[in-house]
């Protein structure tokens, strides 16, 4: 292992850095079973020794990100598969992903888009706004001064995908941390992941919202602006608004949170029944609100 934080971008990199993980999970694996043979069955020892192969694990994935932490995230939300030791480890990565190194962001929007960031943007705002799975979000500013977010996918992410799902199964497998055949599963992820790595796909969803709630004034998606956006960059207008915790009496009255709550009903089940295509990922960070009782919605890279 090198010891530089440097993030692990190519697809040799990433095999070896999971292989690595995969080979430590498997020992101790052989080796907790071992001593229950010997020992009779432990269920402390046995327990111990999940949380410390599912901290590792997680360590890992949030270190690698991409689809190998998105399904981390996913494992986490689901006792069905996994032991709960390694479920509420994995939990860690529903958290903020560690961001990665600016520079490497530039290099990404540099190559993506073809120009310099500086001639592309009056200002880019080194913070990341949201760091997630398979990219990070940045505010900027274009030269006409409209206010933008930035979204950036992690270099390596895309091309590496289907040799890193590969591997973590293996991994899961090795440590005994699998309790069945999860090959539906793990083909519905990397189906939904493919989606969600292509920024182009999910500018078609926006566009495809945007009318969809025309007529809902209300409804809020924020637009793409297309001569700043790639297969791996897509850059909107910047729309902000309260995360849920924020909807508060001191702020809004009954009245509108009642306007809200049946505002929300609406346009999901507006969704489902009349357009029947659904917003694919809606938790609580893909959502915001507005005093005046508007909702806007955010990321449709799976719908």
């Amino acid at each position: 292992y090198s010891m530089s934080k440097k993030p692990v971008t190519s697809r040799r990199g990433r095999f070896f850095k999971l292989a690595g993980m995969t080979a430590s999970v498997a020992g101790q694996y052989a080796g907790q079973r071992a001593r229950r043979m010997f020992r009779g069955d432990d269920e402390g020892a046995r327990s111990e020794s999940y949380t410390r192969m599912a901290g590792q694990i997680a360590g890992t994935l949030g270190e690698m990100k991409g689809a190998v932490m998105k399904v981390g995230q996913i494992a986490s939300q689901t006792q069905d598969f996994i032991p709960k030791e390694f479920s509420e480890a994995l939990q860690t990565l529903q958290k903020e992903a560690p961001p990665m190194p600016f520079e490497v962001i530039l290099e990404q929007v540099e190559a993506e888009l073809g120009k310099p960031v500086g001639e592309l943007f009056e200002y880019f705002q080194e913070k990341p706004y949201a760091a997630a799975s398979i990219g990070q979000v940045h505010r900027a500013r274009l030269h006409d001064g409209t206010d933008v977010i930035v979204k950036v996918q992690y270099p390596g992410v895309d091309e590496s995908c289907d040799s890193d799902l590969k591997q973590l199964r293996m991994a899961l497998r090795l440590g005994g941390l699998l309790k069945e055949s999860v090959d539906q599963l793990f083909g519905e992820i990397r189906e939904r992941l493919k989606e969600e790595l292509d920024y182009e796909n999910e500018a078609r969803n926006i566009e495809l919202f945007r009318d969809f709630h025309k007529d809902q004034s209300w409804v809020v998606i924020p637009a793409v602006i297309p001569d700043h956006s790639s297969r791996r960059v897509l850059t909107m207008e910047l729309v902000e608004g309260d995360h849920v915790s924020k909807v508060t009496p001191d702020r809004y009255s009954q009245e509108t949170i009642n306007l809200i709550g049946h505002r929300i009903f609406t346009t999901m089940a507006d969704q489902l029944f009349r357009f029947q295509c659904i917003h694919g990922d809606p938790h609580a960070g893909n959502f915001a609100y507005r005093p005046d009782g508007s909702i806007i919605m955010y990321d449709f890279g799976c719908v």
